[in-house]
């Protein structure tokens, strides 16, 4: 790539759980094979499930950035980051997922600032969304949920295998009363959303959109430098981290690798969360290495190459009485 040329940078966003990940990897799997590719992860946790998500490859660097919301606290993490990245890895092509609490209005301001106005050049915002969402009022009344729509250039119709048809339908009334129209909404079947459709959209255009208060009130408050931990934690000593902010509170947990956990009595384990519970999960298993994904309720497990360690984040609305204190003790009891 040529040093005069802009490098694109695509943002995918969506609410928790609503399959912007997935979404990713399908995008990587179609990825040309000339190009070089990097990803940034933000996650609302503390712990970094997210980057552990993806297997490693040399032709796509991928980079977590846990502990806030990109879009406000982590805002000069991403910069420099982003700075650092381009300058060393000199990607054809950059993935930016905020969390599914960001707000994007705050990530495209810094996108479109001084420091990047040569360099980067921001194409189409992709939402993801997840019919079910619609039947919640509270994910529904939700101003980042709503505005991640209103400030998407397309749209992408995920967990179509969990949706009832009148859910389909109701999701293609909500985005067709959107103003001005989307440029595309696509049924991403399983996930999968075709590459031309990242690849043949313009620069994103701007929007009139600002950042709800929840969000410039964290903008406001000390950055938090969120870090991907190079060590994992001794053996039969767990380490936790928690977060609370928009109304949400995480708990992250990490766990030695040579600790091994009984898949299936994990899976009963996770199950007893309440269907609000978002969570995410890379765990050394009898069975090998395994990553849990539950949104909705709906457990997905699917196997993964070695990693680092295990690790597991639980992401509930505060309005429940989530059982965060004793998750280490429960699942402590499941290692084999």
């Amino acid at each position: 790539m040529s040093g005069l040329t802009k490098v694109p940078v695509h943002i995918i966003t969506g609410f928790l759980g609503s399959g912007k990940t997935t979404l990713i990897h399908s995008l990587i799997e179609q990825k040309p094979v000339d190009e070089k590719w990097a990803i940034l992860v933000n996650e609302f946790g503390q712990i970094g499930i997210d980057q552990a998500m993806f297997d490693a490859r040399d032709d796509v660097l991928v980079k977590g950035l846990p502990g806030g919301c990109l879009c406000c606290q982590l805002a000069f993490v991403l910069q420099a980051a982003l700075v650092n990245l381009l300058a060393r890895s000199k990607p054809d092509r950059v993935i930016i997922e905020p969390s599914g609490l960001g707000h994007p209005a705050g990530l495209l301001d810094l996108l479109r600032g001084e420091a990047f106005h040569e360099v980067v050049e921001v194409r189409d915002i992709i939402a993801t969304l997840d019919p079910r969402r619609l039947d919640d009022a509270r994910a529904r009344q939700h101003d980042t949920f709503r505005d991640q729509l209103d400030m998407a250039d397309a749209v992408a119709l995920t967990m179509l295998d969990h949706s009832t048809p009148e859910q389909l339908n109701a999701a293609h009334a909500f985005v067709a009363q959107r103003w001005p129209p989307r440029k595309w909404l696509h049924e991403a079947l399983q996930g999968k959303l075709p590459i031309a459709l990242l690849t043949q959209g313009g620069s994103a255009e701007s929007s009139d959109i600002s950042m709800p208060a929840s969000h410039l009130h964290l903008a406001a408050a000390p950055s938090i430098a969120g870090s991907f931990f190079d060590f994992p934690p001794p053996p039969g000593k767990p380490q936790r981290e928690t977060g609370s902010s928009l109304g949400y509170t995480s708990t992250g947990l990490r766990w030695h690798p040579s600790e091994r956990f009984a898949l299936d009595n994990l899976a009963a384990c996770l199950s007893e969360f309440p269907p609000e519970a978002r969570i995410k999960g890379v765990f050394h298993t009898a069975s090998g290495w395994k990553r849990l994904n539950r949104a909705d309720g709906t457990l997905i497990v699917e196997s993964s190459a070695w990693r680092q360690d295990s690790r597991l984040e639980v992401i509930l609305p505060d309005t429940l009485d989530a059982p965060h204190t004793d998750l280490a003790a429960r699942l402590k009891a499941l290692t084999c």
